[in-house]
């Protein structure tokens, strides 16, 4: 099952290089298709070349294009064509999340079960 097609995708966008890195080989192991940004707008260029991932994962604190900035980008350009998952340290994580029309969150620092279960939980199915 090493094929591409046959892979879910998930956007991981993140500027803290050690998590985006540890959370790119994490779930490359569980067999997801990984792409990663280290802000909004490397994120939106991600799409336009990739296209619409099953699910993203996004952190709301980032230079150039903060999490809300390319929530609101990618929502006007996209709907709600892929779920958006918030990763945050903040203590208000479901309020952040709601300010975002996101799905769902998880907390900085997370365990990798949990975040795992709230991939599967929120992928998108098809494309």
């Amino acid at each position: 099952m090493n094929d591409l097609k046959q892979k879910k995708t998930v956007l991981i966008v993140e500027d803290e290089r050690d998590i985006l890195y540890t959370l790119k080989d994490f779930l490359e192991s569980e067999n997801y298709h990984v792409l990663t940004a280290e802000n909004g707008f490397e994120a939106m260029e991600a799409i336009k070349g990739f296209g619409i991932p099953h699910l993203i994962l996004l952190d709301m604190k980032m230079p150039i294009m903060n999490g809300w900035e390319f929530a609101i980008e990618f929502l006007d350009k996209h709907d709600h064509q892929s779920p958006i998952v918030v990763m945050t340290a903040a203590a208000n994580a479901e309020e952040r999340a709601k300010d975002i029309s996101a799905v769902g969150w998880v907390e900085k620092p997370f365990d990798l079960d949990v975040l795992l279960k709230t991939v599967r939980k929120y992928e998108r199915k098809s494309l």
